[in-house]
């Protein structure tokens, strides 16, 4: 049993490498940084923008909602694979019948049928509908 490691331990022998390392650390010259913020300056940001915790506890405005919600883009894609005939109604009152192709930011691919195939810039929709419903 004597094999195990005592609980003293060894002397510990330096190596002569290791014995005259220094640690080398660079002058910062204090005219090289900038000069902190005033503690005046911080409190002035603070007193621009309202305290998070104040909206959570209904103190404050509610949160405007996302510019973007994508609910468009799940409309057309619905519409597209299931191939829903549709009637875009336009501007000018002028009704088109036919099924969404394909859209895109600014525009949408409309086929027909026994017509030619038609691609509507967005602006010029007024409203579109399923072609069972009742429009407006």
């Amino acid at each position: 049993m004597k094999d195990a490691i005592d609980s003293m331990p060894a002397e510990r022998t330096i190596e002569p490498e290791f014995a005259n390392r220094k640690l080398i650390r660079p002058s910062l010259n204090r005219n090289d940084h900038p000069p902190h913020p005033a503690p005046a300056a911080a409190s002035e940001r603070r007193a621009e923008r309202p305290e998070r915790g104040g909206e959570r506890n209904g103190g404050g405005r509610k949160a405007s909602p996302p510019e973007q919600t994508n609910a468009e883009n799940f409309y057309y894609q619905k519409q597209m694979q299931s191939k829903t005939p549709m009637v875009i109604v336009l501007r000018d009152g002028e009704q088109l019948h036919g099924t969404i192709e394909w859209y895109d930011k600014s525009c949408i691919k409309i086929n027909r049928n026994g017509a030619a195939n038609l691609m509507i810039y967005k602006p010029s929709i007024k409203y579109m509908y399923k072609e069972g419903e009742n429009g407006k």
